[in-house]
């Protein structure tokens, strides 16, 4: 089956499209439908199958490339990793998070305290 054929976007949604597919390939792999080693079709292809810009798909495949959830192989293409994508996610969005908060002149435990006041949705 084609990642094309049951991947859905809504440009109502207020997320970008890419935040979109991104959240949907980490769907995918965290319930077994995408397992560790798949082969994800090229940028092209996937923007072609989407219907969406060449950009939009590779802002998400950089994106998760850089939190460690896919890999990309010179000249073979781009795999789903081994690593659980929720911790590789996880891990990579509490770095940015501090980098925000340091640059805003904050602490970790400061950056902590807006986490722990943050309403839960």
């Amino acid at each position: 089956m084609e990642l094309g054929e049951w991947l859905r976007f809504d440009g109502r949604a207020g997320r970008p499209l890419f935040d979109q597919l991104r959240n949907q390939i980490i769907d995918a792999i965290r319930t077994g439908r995408l397992p560790p080693g798949t082969r994800l079709p090229t940028v092209r292809e996937l923007a072609g199958q989407l219907g969406l810009a060449v950009n939009t798909v590779a802002r998400a495949y950089r994106e998760l490339q850089a939190a460690g959830i896919v890999e990309t192989r010179r000249r073979f293409g781009t795999f789903v990793a081994r690593a659980d994508p929720s911790d590789s996610a996880m891990a990579a969005a509490a770095r940015a998070y501090l980098d925000v908060a340091r640059g805003l002149g904050l602490g970790k435990a400061e950056a902590k305290r807006y986490l722990d006041a943050a309403p839960d949705e």
